[in-house]
């Protein structure tokens, strides 16, 4: 696995009104969690869904959100996984490039843990290991930011160009081995 905190970028022709930087990275993979978090500096004007429980939820792209996506090397077929601070998830299967999408069974809820501190906000996801497949995996990991006004940012590893697009193969950046892989 690469290790370290990766800097997501914002697309070009979405950029945020305060956000300054958003880092994303692993912080734990073992046979039963992945556990990913973003800090996002400048959030002081970030809207943060509210509250709603634990629970599958389509169209979570479409306010404040974490994404994940996950392929297998040399495979067309991707798995998207949305995370909001709402503490609503999605998981989805794509047979091909957004393409044959339907829902991904999950054994349990992922988790996720939001805190906001002055301008600093970090959001904390773990992902049950058991509803993904095995390692290794291509990743993308990219966020979507609404802030004040309704100014939405779109960030990633990487962008393809031309308009904003997380299922295009040039986001999915970051290489990940199985634990404890050299």
């Amino acid at each position: 696995m690469r290790l370290g905190t990766f800097e997501l970028v914002p697309h070009p022709d979405h950029p945020p009104v305060a956000v300054s930087r958003i880092e994303a990275r692993i912080i734990g993979h073992d046979a039963n969690w992945l556990q990913v978090r973003w800090r996002i500096d400048g959030s002081e004007r970030v809207i943060v869904p509210p509250f709603a429980g634990k629970g599958r939820a389509d169209g979570l792209w479409q306010a404040t959100c974490f994404e994940v996506f996950f392929r297998t090397p040399g495979e067309d077929s991707y798995i998207e996984l949305n995370l909001s601070p709402s503490e609503r998830w999605a998981a989805y299967d794509l047979s091909g490039y957004r393409s044959g999408m339907v829902a991904r069974p999950m054994p349990r809820d992922p988790s996720c843990t939001l805190r906001l501190g002055g301008r600093t906000m970090i959001f904390d996801a773990a992902i049950p290991v058991a509803g993904l497949p095995p390692c290794p995996w291509q990743a993308a990991l990219t966020a979507v930011i609404v802030e004040d006004g309704g100014r939405t940012s779109y960030w990633a590893l990487a962008h393809a160009p031309g308009k904003a697009d997380f299922h295009h193969p040039a986001c999915f950046a970051l290489s990940v081995a199985a634990p404890g892989a050299a």
